[in-house]
């Protein structure tokens, strides 16, 4: 969509800006290992999946496909391909921005949640903050991340699952 916008000083800049939105859940299961935000966290349980399970970033990747339209991760790395067994969730996001780069396209904000019981969010908070900067090459400040409970409903809540949710806003 393109969209014209004042300058401070009054002059008008035709831009494009596109927002998306991604979710993701995936079972937790003993003995994997877990990942949130390309950060290895302390924790018995891991996400179940064809890749690392990093709920995180797969919403974070489908918020920038979705922002592209260009559909979601399970069409641009299928569960079915051997080739993304066990794949790095960072090597997805790292292909994704570089599909948003080819539209001539850059992250403006980032907002996630992450929904799960165990662990806190809390305690990994800033350290999966600086490990997603990393990765995206933009600034600590451009990304929010916030960490909510089910109150002990459904299978996130029981602590089956964990789930995330993220908004992307593109120029």
């Amino acid at each position: 969509m393109k969209t014209v916008l004042r300058s401070r000083q009054g002059k008008r800049e035709d831009r494009e800006v596109r927002i998306g939105f991604g979710y993701d859940i995936h079972r937790l299961e003993e003995g994997r290992k877990m990942f949130l935000g390309g950060v290895e966290i302390d924790f018995p349980k891991g996400f179940k999946g064809h890749s690392d399970g990093d709920v995180l970033l797969h919403a974070v990747s489908d918020s920038i496909l979705g922002a592209i339209g260009k559909a979601d991760i399970g069409v641009h790395f299928p569960d079915t391909s051997a080739e993304y067994k066990d794949i790095p969730s960072r090597k997805i996001l790292e292909e994704v921005l570089g599909m948003m780069k080819d539209e001539g396209l850059k992250v403006v904000n980032l907002d996630c949640t992450v929904v799960m019981e165990e662990p806190k969010i809390s305690h990994y908070r800033e350290r999966i903050i600086e490990e997603v900067s990393k990765i995206m090459g933009i600034d600590k400040e451009r990304i929010n991340l916030k960490g909510k409970t089910k109150e002990a409903l459904g299978e996130t809540g029981r602590g089956e699952a964990a789930e995330s949710f993220a908004a992307v806003l593109l120029d």
